[in-house]
């Protein structure tokens, strides 16, 4: 036995038995060993001699403390640290699983999925570290294990405990913590100031180095490399392989540059730009930006947004056509970005934009199509018209786009209304009306809107479209708020609906979510289902029908029906966080973990786009919370706690989150704020697996036996 393992073996006996030497780094010696009291495998890694004996035992286990601090699935957590014998130690889990190092021995390229999959969970790792004020300073394939397909970052914060704790012993020198081939610039010249894009630039060689096999520099000597990296242009990595795509080596640039504040912001900025073509825009895919209000009068904004949301309405109705939802669209309202950017951020490969402007009883509305990989316009129209002929207008538009994308129209008349949705323009307005008010999503939103619906009604008593207006209004005040009232609103407005226009799938759907909310889950499956018949396209109806299916414990059809939702509306957060606690309920585990990885993703980008939208930061931190990410689930329930305070969803919902993270006072105390305000219904705190750790708890169990007021079928 070697002299060192000798002399920690001695030192460490009755904690740790060290089966033998299996790696050795710039700085450590790495040893496998059993954890003695814990009865597991480990890595115990320590410090070369005289780098210890510079350091000074207290300074480094200081500096080190912050690295043990970090927790999240994709970082190798610290287990233990100390002196024996004069060698400064630490302790982390020995991995099933090989090095990316070892990886990249065995076959040097990558394809690009595995290279995306690798960069994307690294940088979801660096960006919860650089949160926390870590950098890792030393990114590279020895560094990166891979276990279970899935990527795991080891060594964080030793390289910054190692610099940090010996100061000026190690750049005395001029030589710098880090691997030269995967230096930053600003790392190689030893630049005690480094951010978190110095990260960022190591994690960029590391993807160049899958892609074309061998890093951006290399050379004879330590030195040789570090000058490249500080003084030579970044080699194209199509150049060594064609087949990697342009954006790719445009993102990798970006991120290679010489200067921190030309590169990315963040990690994640890094990869989304590299995934772009791993998600290649559908070819007939548009996003309808909202339409400009042109019109003499602001208050014609409500005008123009319907314009935009009935537009949406038809063009989806092309089977082979992609239109993204109205809620992603009005992200952009007010906004002047390029169309490339809003490409990008939709991804769609084309974005109608128009205006609309409105003189008495005159109507001008133009539209133009715009190719978002050129900013090219495909195609424009100006209309022309008569109020009267607002219906045609936007079925002429939708059929052009639909045209000018070149999709055939399997059913000729699909676009074609036998006739159109009401007769009096008047009430057709206060439709519209009540559409912009019931997107505010609250309480007074929904009572205002069904003002206006109601008003539709009054001078129209056979227009359809605003009975089930009115039957979703009754049903979202009964979710808040389950009296008689509301449920008996519900009721017999969507009967009405569904008397007057049976094959009208809004109109099914509607009837569907009344039942719902009324606790007639059977009988909304079979609304639902007839609603996805008459309309395949129907997200609403997918989406209710899942809930309603969990509601009825029935949780084969919630997983299905939640990802044929996702399916018609890939940018929609909800169905994508709502089907994670179905597969839970199934005991699915790998299905429910990568599913909580695709909603974060989705809840992120959403957010990026509507920074203050409380469900899905409530919706996100729930699935933080089962990453492990604590920090961030934590940081994310309290802002949608303290957005909306008094909504009972917001309550039910962070409690789930304090429930998953072992705050079980905490999840106890939002339970009880939310029974004050309308908890859901019974079904659902019976049944979701969020608030399993409370079950046992005498004051969960008196939440249970109190009558609720709101539903969350």
């Amino acid at each position: 036995m070697p002299e060192l393992q000798q002399r920690l073996q001695a030192a460490l006996a009755g904690r740790y038995r060290i089966a033998g030497q299996v790696g050795r780094g710039g700085t450590a010696w790495v040893y496998r060993a059993e954890d003695l009291r814990h009865h597991r495998s480990v890595a115990l890694k320590v410090l070369d001699p005289a780098l210890a004996a510079s350091l000074g035992s207290a300074r480094f286990l200081r500096e080190i403390e912050i690295a043990a601090r970090l927790t999240h699935p994709h970082i190798l957590p610290l287990h233990d640290s100390g002196e024996a014998a004069g060698l400064l130690y630490y302790v982390m889990p020995h991995v099933e699983g090989q090095t990316l190092r070892k990886r990249l021995e065995e076959g040097p390229q990558f394809s690009l999925e595995e290279a995306l999959r690798v960069a994307r969970e690294v940088a979801d790792a660096l960006d919860y570290a650089h949160a926390q004020g870590v950098i890792h300073r030393d990114i590279k394939p020895e560094n990166i294990f891979v276990s279970h397909g899935h990527a795991l970052v080891a060594d964080f914060g030793i390289a910054r405990a190692v610099s940090e704790a010996a100061g000026d012993a190690l750049t005395a020198t001029g030589l710098a913590v880090g691997t030269p081939a995967y230096m930053s610039p600003e790392q190689a010249a030893a630049d005690a100031r480094l951010d978190p894009r110095s990260d960022l630039y190591s994690l960029a060689c590391v993807v160049y180095e899958m892609l074309a096999g061998q890093p951006p520099f290399a050379g004879p000597s330590a030195r040789v490399v570090m000058a490249r990296h500080v003084a030579e242009a970044v080699p194209p990595v199509r150049a060594v392989r064609e087949g990697v795509p342009e954006i790719v080596e445009r993102a990798l640039t970006r991120a290679l540059a010489k200067s921190p504040a030309d590169r990315f912001g963040t990690a994640g900025e890094f990869v989304r730009a590299l995934e772009a073509p791993s998600l290649p825009a559908p070819e007939h895919s548009v996003a309808v930006l909202p339409f400009a209000n042109l019109s003499h009068d602001p208050e014609d904004e409500y005008f123009s947004d319907g314009m935009t949301e009935e537009i949406i309405t038809a063009a989806s109705a092309v089977k082979a056509l992609r239109v993204v939802a109205r809620t992603s669209a009005f992200a952009f309202k007010g906004k002047t970005l390029d169309v490339r950017t809003v490409g990008r951020q939709l991804n769609v490969a084309t974005v109608l934009e128009g205006s609309v402007r409105r003189a008495g009883r005159r109507l001008r509305i133009t539209a133009q199509l715009i190719d978002v990989a050129n900013g090219y316009h495909i195609w424009s129209e100006r209309y022309d018209r008569d109020l009267e002929d607002v219906f045609a207008i936007q079925d002429e538009i939708a059929s052009s786009v639909a045209r000018a994308l070149q999709v055939v129209l399997t059913e000729p008349k699909q676009l074609a209304r036998e006739r159109p949705p009401t007769k009096s323009l008047e009430a057709y307005d206060f439709f519209l009306r009540g559409r912009q008010l019931f997107h505010q999503f609250r309480r007074k939103g929904f009572e205002a809107a069904r003002q206006m619906f109601q008003r539709a009604v009054e001078l129209d008593p056979a227009y359809a479209r605003a009975h089930a207006a009115i039957a979703d209004c009754w049903s979202m005040l009964h979710h808040l708020d389950a009296t008689e009232e509301n449920a008996r609103g519900a009721d017999e407005a969507s009967r009405k609906a569904l008397e007057l226009d049976p094959e009208a799938a809004e109109a099914r759907a509607s009837r569907g979510l009344a039942l719902a909310v009324n606790g007639r889950y059977e009988e909304a499956e079979r609304e639902f289902q007839a609603a996805i018949q008459l309309d395949p396209k129907l997200f609403e109806a997918y989406y209710f029908h899942a809930r309603a299916s969990f509601a009825n414990g029935n949780f084969v059809s919630a997983a299905e029906m939640f990802e044929h939702a996702i399916a018609v509306r890939p940018e929609d957060y909800q169905a994508a966080a709502m089907v994670v606690m179905v597969y839970e309920r199934l005991g699915r585990p790998a299905e429910a973990e990568a599913a909580t990885r695709r909603a974060a993703e989705k809840v992120e980008r959403h957010l990026e786009l509507n920074p203050y939208d409380v469900r899905a930061l409530y919706l996100g931190a729930g699935m933080w919370a089962r990453l492990h990410d604590r920090a961030r689930a934590e940081e994310w329930a309290k802002r949608a706690l303290a957005m909306e305070p008094d909504d009972p969803a917001v309550a039910y919902n962070v409690a789930c989150v304090f429930a998953d993270l072992g705050e079980v006072e905490a999840a106890l105390d939002c339970l009880e704020r939310g029974a004050k305000l309308g908890l859901p219904g019974g079904e659902w705190l019976e049944r979701d697996p969020d608030l399993d750790p409370l079950r046992g708890h005498p004051r969960f169990q008196a939440i249970i036996a109190a009558p609720t007021r709101g539903t969350h079928f």
